[in-house]
């Protein structure tokens, strides 16, 4: 082994001495802010250009996605809601934050478990994905490409150690994002994924008539719907409990979003 001496400190094999050798999320990080340092965030919404908000498909299917923000913004659970969806044998895709994960780690391995349920990412800490700090509805939003990165990938990987599976979607709070996001996730290996029926429960005490008659009033084929799973307080289940007969006979059937053709407003 060669040893060669700089300074006060002894290089072997490549390595200084005492100091841990920078990890692969360390050159994943380094080497993502490279390459967007110079990308401006161009527009923010929930329909940035490369997202996804409904399934391409002429089926009478539709897409259940139900979000768990986790930290301030929720970190609840709504065990009516989930206990309906698999009495029922409703196939659901469940957008799960790292704050929310990290409060109830036997229910997500639990949920990880079940075949019903898609798991995919919602974010480390349930901050807004934007490169310079754009906020909406009081959540702040990642300040930098850094940030940015971290929100999505370390989010994925803590998904990734549960359930065995990398998630491939990504939405962010408030399923808000800039352009620039929008490209960094793309990089990551993830889609941003929006929405086509926003079935207004994320407003605390909407009657659960109006969830109802968003779900099924702006219904149809392919369409990516919006919901909570981490409130039990506001009225998801009595919403979903009653819309999802009515879809039914409506002809329609849920699926996961995870083996299928997506598209977008763009």
């Amino acid at each position: 082994m060669k040893y060669l001496i700089l300074g006060p400190a002894i290089l072997i094999s490549g390595a200084l001495l005492g100091q841990t050798p920078e990890s692969d999320y360390e050159k994943l990080k380094a080497g993502m802010v490279a390459q967007f340092q110079n990308t401006p965030p161009g527009k923010v919404g929930p329909f940035v250009k490369g997202g996804a908000q409904r399934i391409d498909t002429n089926e009478k299917i539709l897409a259940l996605t139900f979000d768990a923000c986790g930290g301030p913004h929720g970190n609840g659970y709504d065990k009516e809601l989930i206990g309906w969806l698999r009495r029922e044998k409703i196939q659901a895709t469940l957008f799960i934050g790292g704050l929310w994960i990290d409060a109830h780690p036997d229910l997500m391995n639990d949920l990880a478990r079940d075949t019903l349920f898609e798991i995919e990412n919602h974010g480390l800490r349930h901050r807004l994905c934007s490169i310079n700090g754009q906020s909406m509805y009081g959540i702040r939003g990642t300040e930098s490409v850094g940030q940015a990165v971290d929100e999505i990938e370390l989010n994925a990987r803590k998904i990734e150690q549960i359930t065995h599976r990398k998630p491939v979607f990504y939405r962010s709070a408030t399923a808000t994002t800039d352009e620039a996001c929008g490209e960094i996730a793309k990089a990551l290996g993830e889609r941003i994924i929006g929405y086509d029926v926003l079935s207004g429960d994320a407003i605390a005490g909407t009657a659960a008539e109006v969830i109802r008659n968003n779900i099924v009033g702006k219904a149809r084929q392919g369409a990516i719907v919006i919901m909570h799973m981490n409130h039990p307080e506001w009225n998801g289940y009595e919403a979903v409990k009653e819309a999802i007969p009515r879809l039914r006979e409506m002809g329609y059937s849920f699926v996961k979003l995870q083996d299928r053709a997506l598209k977008g407003k763009h």
